[in-house]
């Protein structure tokens, strides 16, 4: 079996593609002969060992996979989910996904809907269960609100915008060029304006008739959070997600109070440690959303299993839209 590994910290092109024995699940684990796999801005952080967490070395990355149960573990049906060999899944496995197969937990691996291709599959995950968890719980979005969402052509981005929409929100998206205000339209932002104008807060005030937003999507921090904050309504709440412009921010906390708002911080990962049963009920959700047309995962297309670290470059350098997947 073909798997990437990780042998010491540092950039994705110092990976190696070796060959390794196929692993056995043990109980309450699966093997899933990959289809798809999908990539993060934090694998990139992990190969570098920039990561909140630093697995032993060595390691193969990747936490979203899609494809088919080839073996179960050991174990009491409840204990395997009801999962059987042959069944068309998606998975998020603790790490080794970019790998022609991967062992993942029963629990974090669910049966696909009818006729859910598999690239789609893998882009669902993560980014759309995070921003799930951000908008519902976290920012306790409601209908008629107004929500911006920054870097909304990228993963999580992407994933907002449409779960912005389906919550009955006016979505307003900031990127960073006009090529990508249009595919943020395309994602269905209400608006789109570009961050590189230095009047993009203006707009954004302009646009909401003076008043702000109620809640803002950030997965970026640096210089535009500071700018964002500056977009809130009375009552607003910011939602910290992460900090792919490098700086994480601080803020002046007087303008939080003169003006009722919040920052609010976003852990999906944390939250799923605390309560292992959320992630079936939003995968759940999600499925259902995506059935009734509210979900649509943009995928860049980003080659097979040896094209890995030159995907990973581009998501690094910012070329990506969407989801990038790599297909088997």
């Amino acid at each position: 079996m073909r798997a990437w590994q990780v042998t010491s910290w540092g950039e994705p092109e110092e990976m190696a593609l070796v060959d390794r024995p196929v692993e056995e699940p043990g109980p309450g684990e699966v093997r899933i002969r990959n289809r798809a796999i999908a990539l993060n801005f934090f694998d990139l952080l992990l190969i570098a060992g920039k990561y909140q967490v630093r697995p032993p070395l060595p390691f193969t990355p990747g936490a979203e996979v899609a494809g088919i149960v080839e073996a179960v573990g050991p174990g009491e049906p409840e204990e395997t989910c009801g999962l059987v060999p042959g069944m068309a899944v998606l998975a998020m496995p603790n790490r080794g996904g970019y790998a022609e197969s991967t062992i993942a937990p029963a629990r974090m691996t669910f049966a696909l809907p009818e006729g859910m291709p598999f690239d789609v599959a893998a882009a669902l995950p993560i980014v759309y269960q995070t921003s799930l968890f951000a908008l519902q719980e976290r920012g306790q979005l409601r209908a008629g609100e107004t929500l911006l969402v920054l870097a909304g052509t990228g993963g999580v981005g992407s994933a907002a915008i449409q779960l912005g929409k389906a919550m009955d929100a006016t979505v307003l998206a900031a990127v960073g060029s006009e090529e990508k205000r249009e595919i943020a339209r395309e994602l269905g932002a209400d608006v789109a304006v570009d961050y590189s104008d230095p009047g993009w807060v203006e707009q954004v005030k302009s646009l909401t008739g003076g008043q702000g937003v109620d809640v803002i999507y950030d997965p970026v921090g640096g210089d535009f959070f500071d700018q964002a904050t500056r977009c809130l309504a009375p009552g607003g709440r910011l939602l910290v997600v992460g900090f792919a412009a490098g700086r994480i921010p601080t803020v002046t906390t007087n303008r939080l109070l003169l003006r009722n708002t919040s920052i609010v911080g976003v852990y999906w990962g944390g939250h799923v440690e605390r309560h292992p049963d959320y992630p079936a009920q939003a995968q759940a959700e999600l499925f259902r959303l995506y059935q009734e047309g509210h979900l649509q995962p943009r995928i860049f297309p980003a080659g097979g299993l040896a094209e890995a670290p030159q995907a990973l470059r581009q998501l690094a350098s910012r070329q990506v839209t969407g989801k990038a997947v790599l297909k088997i």
